[in-house]
């Protein structure tokens, strides 16, 4: 990222703003958890269900069994967040390389490779992940594949469209007359610049992929018990709004302000990278 890209950056005080609040809810997830004199499955039999208090070091409440909403809250944000930089991760490295090779290599290849990306669009994306859950059994490193395997296509579909705006500019067509490989154009000459538009919709992702983990584990597909995310302590909140609301207040609020602090910097980074759109 260059300097007038940081500057300009860094003039957007929304942008600004919400990326010093995400580092902040980082580090909560990763140093919150140590705070708390409590163990993660471990009850507080004097103590359940009670509103957030800052009597027994139980800050955010506690949850119908007694255990301590400060430490699962940080630690679902921990996972949450996990979960969508893997996701994320996977969706990239599979959607770039595979929009960067169908756009280069174009013709008859092209075409097979994005008609299976409309194949994959069509498919139910709850259906998939029920069909995986199923077949391989649930497990946390299954969960971030599932997520990533078909969080790629969007991505696919945009380095495609600019790699077919690269592929006739003349210093792709000195690189072919040179004789340089087709794999090294694509990995020296494409994908450096295509870089932006993958960093802007990657801060994008990350939201939706986290938003994808929330919503599998609120229908109990996705972490499960003891662990604890934001999906299935806003389930477990739901089911107790009436009477103890905070148990749901609190981890919807984390996740709205995560949410939110990923989509406003998306927002700053486009802005950043092409500042006449």
């Amino acid at each position: 990222m260059s300097a007038a890209t940081l500057r300009h950056l860094r003039h957007n005080r929304a942008a600004t703003l919400c990326a010093v609040l995400l580092a902040g809810l980082a580090l909560l997830a990763l140093v919150g958890p140590m705070l708390s004199p409590y163990a993660l499955e471990a009850p507080d039999w004097q103590a359940m269900a009670i509103p957030p208090t800052l009597t027994d070091a139980h800050w955010f409440g506690t949850d119908r069994l007694g255990r301590d909403l400060w430490l699962r809250t940080w630690h679902g944000t921990r996972v949450s967040l996990l979960i969508g930089l893997l996701a994320t991760a996977v969706s990239l490295v599979i959607g770039v390389l595979w929009g960067a090779v169908a756009g280069y290599v174009g013709g008859r290849t092209d075409a097979l490779m994005m008609r299976f990306v409309d194949v994959l669009y069509s498919l139910p994306y709850v259906f998939f992940v029920i069909v995986l859950m199923v077949l391989f059994g649930r497990n946390f490193v299954l969960l971030f594949v599932a997520i990533g395997a078909v969080g790629w296509l969007t991505m696919a579909r945009i380095v495609r469209g600019q790699t077919l705006a690269l592929r006739r500019r003349e210093f792709i067509e000195a690189a072919v007359v040179m004789g340089v490989p087709t794999w090294r154009i694509v990995l020296r000459h494409i994908l450096p610049n295509v870089l932006g538009p993958v960093i802007v919709y990657a801060t994008l992702t990350i939201p939706q992929m986290i938003l994808f983990e929330s919503f599998l584990s609120f229908l109990g597909l996705g972490v499960q018990e003891p662990l604890a995310s934001l999906g299935n302590l806003i389930a477990a909140g739901a089911a107790e709004m009436e009477s103890a609301p905070w148990m749901l207040i609190v981890p919807g609020g984390v996740l709205v302000l995560l949410l939110g602090c990923c989509s406003f910097l998306g927002d700053g980074l486009r802005d950043a990278l092409d500042p006449r759109a």
